[in-house]
């Protein structure tokens, strides 16, 4: 049967997503093998709680920029799913904070703590991409949604290696973590029905794919950053 060029487009974006440097780079390799500092595993750990705690607001610019009905309900679902569905005590952000206890760390008191410049230049990148041209922004929400597997299996096999390796990490509460992995499948579908109404538009097809890479070379950025603060 013959492939659309929609559908080529598809599979291309996909496997460029799940290929991008943004999930197979030094640190986070490293992380997987549980080959990195302490000092390492607390900046990963301080950090990733300033993505946590923006990501509903980010995504949700995204959603109030988005014109096309059937593209909102999709984000809507992704939306919600992130605030906990219809329990708050799931909330994902809540769900970081239990982490973050269960490390000795108080969450209030790192909200207000300096982002690293990647870290920063990463979230503002969300910001900007899903603030601007439409097409752009979803590129930018299919390359987070998607690359997102990947992230969570390299991170969880490194909380057991770390965990082994040091015995006074073991309480570690990391339900944040693996109740992510369980919804990422749900997300990455809710994303492919997204450029499903778009991807036989060749100029949709070019910023959305401009989105993608911008926002992974980002992110990319991010993970090194964690293991150079002045990458």
């Amino acid at each position: 049967m013959e492939v659309s060029q929609g559908e080529e487009f598809y599979k291309k974006t996909y496997n460029f997503v799940k290929a991008h440097n943004a999930t197979r780079n030094d640190f986070i390799d490293r992380f997987s093998r549980g080959d990195i500092s302490e000092d390492e595993f607390k900046r990963f750990s301080i950090e990733f709680y300033h993505f946590t705690r923006e990501w509903p607001a980010i995504l949700s610019t995204l959603l109030v920029n988005t014109p096309d009905e059937s593209d909102a309900a999709n984000l809507t679902t992704i939306l919600v799913s992130e605030l906990g569905d219809s329990d708050p005590k799931k909330r994902h952000e809540l769900l970081y904070r239990k982490y973050l206890r269960s490390l000795g760390y108080e969450p209030a008191d790192l909200v207000k703590r300096k982002q690293l410049d990647t870290t920063k230049a990463w979230l503002d990148g969300m910001r900007d991409y899903f603030g601007s041209d439409y097409y752009e922004a979803l590129g930018a929400e299919f390359g987070l949604e998607n690359m997102a597997i990947p992230m969570w299996d390299k991170i969880l096999a490194g909380f057991k290696v770390w965990a082994e390796k040091h015995p006074e990490y073991k309480n570690m509460d990391i339900r944040y973590f693996t109740f992510h992995r369980e919804l990422e499948e749900h997300h990455e579908e809710a994303m492919e029905d997204v450029l499903g109404q778009h991807k036989d538009d060749p100029v949709a097809r070019e910023k959305f794919m401009k989105g993608a890479s911008g926002i992974l070379d980002l992110e990319e950025k991010f993970w090194l950053g964690l293991s150079d603060p002045h990458y």
